[in-house]
């Protein structure tokens, strides 16, 4: 007879939207499970680009020190064009990111194995494993109405085929899930077995990719390249050690089987990609160094599922719904922050803090993104892979059209730009008393100064991915004479019993909530502990918006948020780091009409 188990969430695809999330379903202590048919983890290759904001996210879990110390940073970009005499050469040197929303100006290159084996450590210090082999060969949806509303329900069957059982032990498993993910890469057997398509095009595109060491003379070879050339485009990506990845743009006679129309791998190897690569690089010399790491064939596609869920019970993220060039390094780091965005969401409804309509915001925000990035990438690709303009080919692409792209998209590319559109996660009513807090865009960094010891923290590193909502009282000068009445006032307001943090706070408020206050006076002047006991739960909790003691950084921050110095606001951020809700101390009803839309008192 089959074994038959019972999980709150079963995420089907080890890749790194499913670690992400068994990473952070597993830090939130929910009853969760992942299964991959791979017998071991991708050992090279794949996807490597992770972008400032997705280092962002990985610093909120705590894994950012790892991933820095073990990936290669870039920090400039060159452009290359065909040259007069023949040949290529350099047009110019770029910061990769130049933006004063940035907590960090790079982006980290890491092969994907890599990448997930960071998540995979953390996942095991929790006593949770990939289980390997296994393979779904069968998924059923409750009909019922009621089951599918009830959180509690398991309304899911999932059928499990162990490809490496134990000996004498049955090779199928059925599983009963609360809700299932889908992260089971572009040809998702989640996303076609309960109905999702994916909509889009194909183009002409085709591209070769090979990770090696290179043996060459090429002055860039150690910043992310575009090269644009009379043989073709190509990119170089740098990675860790000495390794580099090049993409090599081919001709589709060349790769494609003319009876399938797929890429046909036997027609191209490493070694042909190698010598397109050679040509499009003259003058300059390149050929590798011991073995080919990996290589690969692919044509461009650019698509987006119609759905990204279904009964809001089992969902589809990361490649297997949506896909696009990897040119400007967007795959992976899509793919982490769509179940970034959905794991607090799980985590918040299986706890009974809110109500499971809290889960139609993931298709909301993160479809609406998957579009806007198949817009970018349909742009971006063109102009990459179309022909330079030269003086026999006027309508080719300019030098300064791609720069003036590269700039203009970098907010989208770093994963900074991403914008939410008003929901019940967020609302923008009261927009104008944090004019610089974009609701729906993620908290812009600062650094302000700890008030009980003078030590200065950048915003980001003290607001964690614990799932809590994190309460930002900015309560503006507290050394002025009418300030303290009003926070104090304030104060006695969030303290009430029907204030949000009461009726939602389930008893405990602060595993909820976390509270912080923000001062816009002078550490000379003001003693943190005169704040209201709730805005001070713990002495590392006052955070003053002055220079630390070495005249280095901090003060200006009310400024760069666009809040008043002297009356101050509230901001409450997401637990995924993005603002939610912004309101003066008077708009206080307006943020326990935000927390009503979704959570459960």
């Amino acid at each position: 007879m089959p074994k038959e188990s019972e999980v709150d969430v079963l995420i089907i695809g080890a890749g790194p939207a499913g670690v992400m999330c068994a990473n952070a379903l597993s830090l939130a202590g929910v009853n969760m499970r992942i299964v991959d048919k791979r017998p071991a983890k991708i050992a090279a290759g794949q996807a490597d680009g992770i972008q400032p904001r997705t280092i962002e996210v990985f610093q909120s879990y705590g894994l950012g020190e790892r991933l820095i110390r073990e990936g290669n940073q870039m920090h400039m970009a060159a452009f290359y064009n065909p040259s007069p005499s023949g040949g290529i050469e350099v047009q110019a040197n770029e910061p990769f990111h130049n933006s004063n929303q940035l907590t960090l100006s790079l982006q980290i290159t890491l092969h994907q194995g890599a990448i997930e084996a960071i998540f995979l450590d953390s996942m095991r210090t929790r006593g949770v494993e990939v289980e390997r082999p296994i393979v779904p060969t069968a998924i059923e949806i409750s009909e019922s109405e009621a089951e599918l509303k009830d959180p509690t329900s398991h309304p899911i069957k999932v059928t499990l085929q162990h490809l490496d059982p134990a000996a004498g032990e049955d090779p199928t498993e059925i599983v009963r899930a609360k809700f299932v993910l889908g992260a089971d890469g572009a040809h998702s057997w989640v996303r076609k077995e309960i109905g999702i398509t994916l909509d889009g095009e194909q183009t002409d595109y085709v591209w070769g990719v090979v990770d090696m060491i290179p043996d060459t003379d090429f002055p860039d070879i150690r910043c992310k390249c575009a090269v644009h050339s009379d043989n073709g485009s190509c990119m170089i990506i740098p990675r860790e050690g000495d390794k580099i990845r090049l993409y090599i743009q081919l001709s589709d006679r060349d790769v494609i089987d003319p009876a399938t129309g797929r890429v046909d791998k036997n027609r191209f190897g490493p070694d042909k990609i190698l010598q397109v690569a050679k040509k499009s690089f003259h003058p300059f010399e390149i050929s590798q160094i011991g073995e080919i790491d990996w290589w690969t064939l692919y044509l461009i596609g650019q698509r987006v599922a119609t759905r990204f869920s279904v009964h809001e019970r089992v969902f589809i993220a990361g490649d297997a719904c949506h896909t696009h060039s990897p040119k400007a390094g967007q795959g992976m780091n899509a793919s982490m922050n769509d179940t970034h965005n959905l794991a607090w969401k799980l985590a918040h409804v299986l706890r009974g803090w809110a109500d499971i309509s809290l889960l139609k915001t993931y298709e909301f925000e993160r479809r609406k993104y998957a579009q806007d990035l198949i817009d970018f990438d349909k742009k971006f690709s063109k102009l990459f892979s179309g022909k330079p303009r030269t003086k026999l080919n006027q309508d080719g692409v300019s030098h300064e059209e791609f720069i003036e792209a590269f700039q203009t998209f970098g907010l989208f590319t770093s994963g900074i730009g991403v914008h939410y559109e008003p929901s019940v996660l967020s609302s923008p009513a009261h927009q104008p008393c944090a004019s610089n807090l974009t609701v729906g865009q993620r908290l812009l960094p600062y650094i302000f100064v700890r008030a009980a010891d003078g030590r200065p923290y950048e915003i980001h590193d003290l607001l964690p991915s614990d799932t809590r909502f994190k309460i930002l009282v900015f309560v503006g000068n507290t050394v002025a004479p009418t300030q303290p009445a009003r926070v104090q006032a304030l104060a006695d307001q969030m303290a009430a019993p029907e204030s949000f943090l009461q009726k939602f706070g389930k008893g405990k408020p602060e595993a909820i909530f976390d509270v912080w206050s923000i001062s816009s006076a002078k550490k000379t002047e003001l003693n943190y502990t005169d704040l209201p006991r709730l805005f001070r739960p713990h002495w590392s909790k006052v955070l003053l918006d002055d220079v630390d003691m070495y005249g280095r950084s901090g003060s200006g921050g009310y400024k760069k948020y666009g809040i008043d110095e002297e009356k101050g606001a509230i901001v409450v951020i997401r637990p995924d780091g993005y603002v939610g809700v912004v309101a003066p101390f008077e708009g206080l009803a307006d943020v326990e009409t935000y927390f009503s839309g979704f959570m459960i008192a």
